[in-house]
């Protein structure tokens, strides 16, 4: 059948909407091959003659039955309009989040806590057929779990997506599920280490932006390791592309890494006092996008959580606090004023408060560090040249040196993340 048979009175089409991307529309006319326009009845009880182009004629509706269908691909049509009403019949009306298309999973992030993701939940999906089960991500998971068990085969989950999709969460379920129905008594402290990665690596390597309470501005591939029995026996995780310049400046509205509200949070805690910290919004690499809270999260409580997992990953006491000696120090390091002398010099003073707790906090000379935020050595063949620096180029270069400092501890944590997750029983680091 020629494609513009189809295009006969009361089928319907979806034309281009300014508001709605996609208005659907009943076909008022038969088309005929040669027609200029198509005649259009809108759901309002508008006509419209529609001008069309025969190699391009409008996407086609599905029929009212097949709406709402939870596998995309057993759609009639399947184009950009009708995946696009689909997901939005179930997401709306049906307030289903996940959608298959084929052997993909689309999830709509709905921005609020969901009761589909208790053990209860894991349970119904473990040994059960992807197909015979309603889209979740535990059905994704147990296909993997299933196939990895069955074949002895390594298996990927790709989570991908725009800032603010759900990708963090939809992995950290899928990571709870494989924790979940691959325990044992004898191993459950390794599935409990993995989960309790997530919440560190989310500290430091998550922040609010626009568009996302908990965006990470990095990449991360986590491998989870099985035994002969399929049960967890390590992990090992590698991260790419984190985004440093957001250690120093926060576009509009936007936070710096979760750590350091955190510890500003918990500064009059005794245990945190040595660190001279105070409120966020005294620091400026946690002020500069003008939001220093995000609405429901206690920043306190999380800090009180982040030391849970670190504990429970086997850092000692002294080994997180100097962690977040190394994070305040950043902190007091954004904040040394450094003033110009003249177009061509610029000096910071060895009595600066906050690069006195700076230089405390890392074991630094106040006075090597007050010179060289102000200064670069160049080396030639022949010989050495300090040269001054101006202002502007002394306060890039105290930015540059935090970003440094953040990127550095940053992969450290996760070498030392890894070193907990590996196939035995560890001692407690450091």
């Amino acid at each position: 059948m020629a494609v513009a048979a189809l295009y006969t009175q009361y089928n319907r089409v979806w034309i281009p909407d300014p508001e709605e991307v996609w208005k659907s529309a009943e076909i008022a006319k038969d088309y005929r091959v040669g027609d200029k326009v198509l005649r259009l009845l809108l759901e309002d009880g508008t006509e419209l003659d529609y001008p069309v182009d025969p190699e391009r004629l409008p996407p086609l509706r599905n029929p009212d039955i097949l709406v709402g269908e939870n596998d995309l691909t057993a759609l009639s049509y399947l184009h950009e309009p009708a995946v696009l009403h689909n997901l939005r019949v179930r997401f709306a009306e049906s307030r289903l989040i996940y959608t298959y298309s084929g052997i993909i999973l689309v999830a709509m992030n709905p921005y609020k806590q969901l009761p589909i993701y208790g053990d209860a939940i894991i349970h119904a999906y473990s040994g059960q057929n992807m197909g015979d089960m309603d889209p979740h991500i535990f059905a994704v998971a147990e296909e993997a779990y299933k196939q990895m068990a069955r074949n002895n085969k390594n298996q990927s989950i790709i989570v991908s997506g725009e800032s603010g999709a759900g990708k963090t969460v939809s992995a950290r379920y899928a990571m709870r599920y494989f924790a979940t129905v691959s325990k044992s008594s004898s191993n459950a402290h390794v599935e409990d280490k993995v989960l309790a990665s997530n919440p560190i690596t989310e500290a430091v390597g998550n922040a609010k932006t626009t568009r996302n309470d908990n965006s990470s501005r990095f990449g991360k591939y986590t491998e989870i390791s099985f035994d002969e029995r399929h049960q967890i026996i390590g992990a090992n995780m590698r991260t790419y592309l984190l985004e440093k310049s957001r250690v120093v400046f926060q576009s509009e509205n936007e936070r710096n890494y979760h750590i350091f509200y955190q510890l500003c949070a918990s500064a009059q805690q005794s245990e945190f006092k040595h660190l001279k910290l105070g409120r966020a919004e005294e620091f400026n690499y946690t002020s500069t996008g003008g939001s220093t809270a995000i609405e429901g999260v206690n920043d306190r409580a999380d800090m009180v959580e982040t030391q849970k997992t670190f504990a429970l990953l086997g850092f000692k006491k002294d080994f997180q606090m100097d962690i977040f000696k190394t994070l305040a120090a950043i902190l007091h390091l954004g904040n040394v004023r450094i003033t110009a002398v003249g177009s061509e010099r610029s000096t910071v003073s060895v009595d600066d408060s906050h690069l006195k707790v700076f230089c405390e906090l890392l074991g630094l000379d106040c006075g090597r560090v007050a010179q060289w935020l102000c200064n670069r050595k160049i080396i030639t063949t022949s010989e050495t040249v300090v040269k001054p620096m101006t202002r502007p180029q002394a306060v890039n270069a105290r930015d540059a040196l935090a970003k440094k400092i953040y990127a550095h501890l940053f992969d450290f944590l996760v070498e030392r993340i890894n070193h907990a997750l590996r196939f035995s029983v560890l001692k407690p680091l450091m």
